[in-house]
């Protein structure tokens, strides 16, 4: 009967044992989930930014600017246009 209540007690322990640690194992996953959760919140957050960024790049008005300061494009005018001609003999 001894070694029976002494089995039994040692099967408690270590069910208790077992408990803590699946309980902390527990608890580390979810502290883990929580910090996935944030930052996939900070990069929801990033991309929508970076999406206003893109569209606010991309407007025709910021696009004529740049044409005309790195590129040197000035609009089309008639005055200024030059039409080139293709030769009669490589027209075939």
């Amino acid at each position: 009967m001894t070694r029976l209540n002494l089995f039994l007690l040692l099967l408690v322990v270590a069910s208790a044992l077992y408990l803590v640690n699946v309980q902390y194992a527990s608890r580390q996953l979810f502290a883990e989930l929580d910090r996935a959760s944030a930052q996939a919140r900070k990069l929801a957050l990033e991309h929508d930014r970076l999406q206003f960024e893109k569209r606010a790049q991309a407007t025709s008005a910021r696009i004529e600017q740049l044409a005309r300061t790195r590129l040197q494009m000035h609009p089309v005018n008639p005055a200024i246009t030059h039409y080139v001609a293709q030769p009669a003999s490589a027209a075939r």
